[in-house]
């Protein structure tokens, strides 16, 4: 046997007595379908049909790995925080150091940068003429688009202006990104699921807030490049989703009207009460640990990595607690430990005891996902896009009003504005009370205090 011929023995259907030409023949028919196979590989990643928002439509659950809904979800969280947590990083050194502001100034910046939110219900009707993925994607740029410009524009005015852009952003997608997580994730695993995606997101944090940390006074930064790198990071990643990710269909036709119904009214209770609370914690709980305290930017990012870490290693945790033990439980913990936290807030004088109960309100954020996963057993599945954009204006009603309000307390008393924040948690413990231990549709609210005693048997 020919040495120089054994690669064509090899080749399927070639026999010993094929001949020369016979081989020759086949082995470049069998280069043709190669080349032809890398061909139609390139130009399905390259061309038309290659898997992209723009050229491909399926249903979420078609793909599984890390093309499928939920990883495009938490990659969506990681690309928003990369933004939003430099940006929230910033503000509150950007607005004392460069632009001089007091807690008048920060109040009315603040209820500006919740106007958006509250405006969120709009979202609705930008359904109409848009899908609930591209309006995410869109917000997303807005976002990017935002916090890279705020540094350019270190005026009050300019502050006042780049925090609405990068706020109309932020909201939009945050409306997006809930009704699209209760549409797209499992109603038996949705905590499980949200509680991951908020741990992509805090990793991302860790990123921004990390860097920050590090670089701010190892290169002596500016405002100004911090925000323009930051924004311009979401709009790289949110680049690769569009080339990466195709359209994932919406489960259920959504209503494109707005829907208020008298059976959701708890969840519309708890969603206003966890927005006025939030106020305290973002504003003003922030603005404490460096008006009083004297944090620095690096100092902040330092805390805000802690936050993240925490948050990080505990919301997947907290997801599977939820499942396992209800919205209910859940609640009635967070709330016990806000009511704790803001009395605490109120007569804090150590710096560390502040940064703790800083760390420690935070950590109670990623409980609120028991909300979300409330309102998803109870709601008619066609009614998760609007009311997510109702439930937003609802959540950003109280957010209007009290910064600038609570700015002018604060200058009287700061202590006055926690306590403040104290009560409400203790109106939202009162509510989550009334959730049922299996809420569903039909079983919404549990009327627990006028039930009658149990009489005891005779």
């Amino acid at each position: 046997m020919d040495r120089h011929n054994l690669p064509f023995l090899m080749l399927r259907g070639i026999g010993e007595k094929e001949t020369y030409h016979d081989k020759t023949a086949l082995t470049r028919k069998s280069a043709i379908e190669v080349q032809a196979n890398r061909s139609a590989a390139s130009t399905h990643f390259f061309g038309k049909k290659q898997m992209t928002y723009f050229t491909q439509s399926t249903n979420p659950n078609e793909l599984t790995g890390w093309r499928s809904p939920a990883v495009l979800l938490m990659i969506m969280a990681g690309a928003m925080q990369l933004s939003f947590a430099a940006w929230w990083n910033l503000m509150n050194n950007f607005a004392v150091q460069e632009l001089d502001f007091t807690g008048r100034e920060i109040g009315i910046q603040q209820s500006i940068r919740e106007i958006p939110g509250f405006l969120s219900f709009l979202a609705v009707y930008l359904l109409l003429v848009m899908r609930e993925q591209t309006l995410a994607y869109l917000s997303l740029l807005l976002l990017g688009v935002g916090v890279a410009i705020t540094g350019y524009f270190p005026t009050a005015l300019g502050f006042y202006i780049t925090t609405l852009i990068m706020s109309i952003g932020f909201h939009y997608y945050e409306t997006m990104a809930q009704s699209l997580s209760l549409q797209w994730l499992p109603k038996a695993t949705a905590a499980a699921s949200m509680g991951k995606i908020l741990a992509v997101g805090s990793f991302a944090q860790l990123i921004a807030y990390g860097l920050i940390f590090i670089a701010w006074k190892t290169f002596n930064l500016s405002f100004t490049v911090v925000f323009a790198i930051a924004g311009g990071l979401t709009i790289v990643v949110l680049a690769f989703l569009i080339m990466a990710y195709p359209h994932f269909k919406e489960g259920v036709p959504q209503h494109k009207k707005l829907i208020l119904k008298k059976r959701y009214w708890l969840y519309y209770a708890l969603t206003f009460m966890a927005g006025a609370r939030r106020q305290i914690f973002t504003v003003f709980a922030g603005f404490l640990m460096v008006e009083r305290f004297g944090y620095d930017v690096h100092e902040v990012a330092g805390l805000f990595l802690i936050n993240g870490v925490f948050n990080m290693l505990l919301a997947p945790k907290i997801g599977k607690l939820i499942v396992r033990f209800g919205e209910r439980k859940a609640l009635i913990l967070e709330y016990v430990g806000l009511i704790g936290v803001f009395v605490t807030y109120a007569f804090v004088t150590n710096a560390t005891v502040a940064a703790a109960l800083y760390v420690i309100d935070h950590a109670f954020f990623a409980i609120a996902i028991a909300i979300k996963t409330y309102f998803q057993k109870i709601a008619d599945p066609a009614d998760i896009a609007p009311t997510a954009g109702v439930a937003f204006t609802i959540n950003h009603i109280a957010a209007v009003f009290i910064p600038v309000v609570f700015g002018l307390v604060w200058l009287v008393s700061p202590a006055a504005v926690f306590l403040a924040g104290a009560g409400m948690a203790a109106v939202s413990l009162f509510l989550s009370t009334m959730i049922p231990s299996n809420p569903d549709d039909g079983n919404e609210v549990d009327w627990w205090f006028r039930k009658p005693a149990a009489q005891p048997a005779e």
